[in-house]
Protein backbone atom coordinates (compact mmCIF):
# COMPACT_ATOMS: atom_id res chain seq x y z
CA UNK A 1 0.00 0.00 0.00
CA UNK A 2 1.47 3.58 -0.82
CA UNK A 3 1.69 6.15 1.91
CA UNK A 4 -0.88 7.96 0.46
CA UNK A 5 -3.20 5.25 0.87
CA UNK A 6 -2.04 4.09 4.20
CA UNK A 7 -2.98 7.90 5.33
CA UNK A 8 -6.29 7.83 3.57
CA UNK A 9 -7.55 5.09 5.55
CA UNK A 10 -5.79 6.39 8.63
CA UNK A 11 -7.72 9.39 8.43
CA UNK A 12 -11.17 7.81 7.33
CA UNK A 13 -10.87 5.21 10.39
CA UNK A 14 -10.12 8.44 12.49
CA UNK A 15 -12.76 10.12 11.71
CA UNK A 16 -15.11 6.70 11.48
CA UNK A 17 -14.77 5.39 14.96
CA UNK A 18 -15.58 8.26 16.95
CA UNK A 19 -18.63 9.10 14.26
CA UNK A 20 -19.66 5.58 15.30
CA UNK A 21 -19.48 6.35 19.11
CA UNK A 22 -21.19 9.49 18.56
CA UNK A 23 -24.52 8.20 17.37
CA UNK A 24 -24.63 4.97 19.36
CA UNK A 25 -24.69 7.24 22.60
CA UNK A 26 -27.50 9.64 20.60
CA UNK A 27 -29.36 6.79 19.76
CA UNK A 28 -29.12 4.91 23.24
CA UNK A 29 -30.02 8.45 24.43
CA UNK A 30 -33.25 8.85 22.24
CA UNK A 31 -34.75 5.04 22.60
CA UNK A 32 -34.60 2.85 25.11
CA UNK A 33 -34.63 -0.70 23.98
CA UNK A 34 -33.30 -3.70 24.25
CA UNK A 35 -32.23 -4.34 21.25
CA UNK A 36 -29.50 -2.41 20.34
CA UNK A 37 -30.89 -0.13 17.29
CA UNK A 38 -27.40 1.61 17.64
CA UNK A 39 -25.60 -0.52 16.45
CA UNK A 40 -28.11 -1.50 13.57
CA UNK A 41 -28.85 2.08 12.63
CA UNK A 42 -24.77 1.99 12.18
CA UNK A 43 -24.28 -1.31 10.42
CA UNK A 44 -27.01 -0.20 7.81
CA UNK A 45 -26.12 3.19 7.58
CA UNK A 46 -22.46 1.91 6.90
CA UNK A 47 -23.52 -0.80 4.12
CA UNK A 48 -25.49 1.76 2.40
CA UNK A 49 -22.55 4.04 1.93
CA UNK A 50 -19.96 1.38 1.29
CA UNK A 51 -22.48 -0.26 -1.44
CA UNK A 52 -22.93 3.38 -2.83
CA UNK A 53 -19.31 3.76 -3.07
CA UNK A 54 -18.85 0.80 -4.58
CA UNK A 55 -21.47 1.57 -6.99
CA UNK A 56 -19.58 4.68 -7.96
CA UNK A 57 -16.44 2.69 -8.20
CA UNK A 58 -18.01 -0.09 -10.52
CA UNK A 59 -19.38 2.88 -12.49
CA UNK A 60 -15.83 4.52 -12.70
CA UNK A 61 -17.26 7.86 -10.88
CA UNK A 62 -14.81 7.65 -8.11
CA UNK A 63 -12.12 9.43 -7.74
CA UNK A 64 -8.68 7.70 -6.91
CA UNK A 65 -8.38 7.57 -2.76
CA UNK A 66 -12.24 8.24 -2.05
CA UNK A 67 -12.83 4.52 -1.31
CA UNK A 68 -9.42 3.95 0.96
CA UNK A 69 -10.83 7.05 2.97
CA UNK A 70 -14.08 6.62 2.91
CA UNK A 71 -14.90 2.44 2.74
CA UNK A 72 -11.81 1.54 3.83
CA UNK A 73 -11.10 4.09 6.54
CA UNK A 74 -14.23 5.18 7.50
CA UNK A 75 -16.76 2.91 6.64
CA UNK A 76 -14.20 0.03 8.45
CA UNK A 77 -14.07 2.56 12.02
CA UNK A 78 -17.81 3.36 11.97
CA UNK A 79 -19.33 0.26 11.06
CA UNK A 80 -19.11 -2.80 13.95
CA UNK A 81 -19.25 -6.83 13.71
CA UNK A 82 -17.88 -7.18 17.09
CA UNK A 83 -20.53 -4.74 19.25
CA UNK A 84 -23.30 -6.60 17.14
CA UNK A 85 -21.78 -9.99 17.70
CA UNK A 86 -21.58 -9.29 21.67
CA UNK A 87 -24.89 -7.30 21.93
CA UNK A 88 -26.80 -10.16 20.33
CA UNK A 89 -24.68 -12.35 22.59
CA UNK A 90 -26.17 -10.78 25.53
CA UNK A 91 -29.78 -10.56 24.36
CA UNK A 92 -29.20 -14.49 24.43
CA UNK A 93 -27.56 -14.77 27.75
CA UNK A 94 -30.54 -13.17 28.87
CA UNK A 95 -32.95 -15.34 28.20
CA UNK A 96 -34.40 -12.56 25.25
CA UNK A 97 -33.54 -15.03 21.91
CA UNK A 98 -36.98 -13.43 20.04
CA UNK A 99 -35.20 -10.36 20.37
CA UNK A 100 -31.76 -11.95 19.32
CA UNK A 101 -33.10 -13.33 16.44
CA UNK A 102 -34.66 -10.29 15.26
CA UNK A 103 -31.61 -8.27 15.95
CA UNK A 104 -29.59 -11.21 13.40
CA UNK A 105 -31.98 -11.27 11.05
CA UNK A 106 -33.04 -7.96 10.80
CA UNK A 107 -29.04 -6.63 10.69
CA UNK A 108 -28.09 -8.97 8.20
CA UNK A 109 -31.48 -8.57 6.10
CA UNK A 110 -31.47 -4.88 6.19
CA UNK A 111 -27.78 -4.11 5.77
CA UNK A 112 -27.58 -6.08 2.52
CA UNK A 113 -31.05 -4.66 1.28
CA UNK A 114 -28.85 -1.52 2.50
CA UNK A 115 -25.82 -2.10 0.40
CA UNK A 116 -27.27 -3.40 -2.70
CA UNK A 117 -29.55 -0.36 -3.14
CA UNK A 118 -26.34 1.61 -2.57
CA UNK A 119 -24.60 -0.23 -4.99
CA UNK A 120 -27.86 0.31 -7.56
CA UNK A 121 -27.43 3.89 -6.29
CA UNK A 122 -23.83 4.38 -7.03
CA UNK A 123 -24.07 2.90 -10.84
CA UNK A 124 -27.18 5.32 -11.40
CA UNK A 125 -25.42 8.47 -10.56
Amino acid sequence: MSPPLFVAVAVGGLLGAPSRYLLDRLVHRRWESDLPWGTFLINVSGALVLGLLTGLELAGRLPTGVQALAGDGFCGAFTTFSTFTFETMRLVEDGELLQATVNVVGSVGVGLAAAAAGVALGLVL
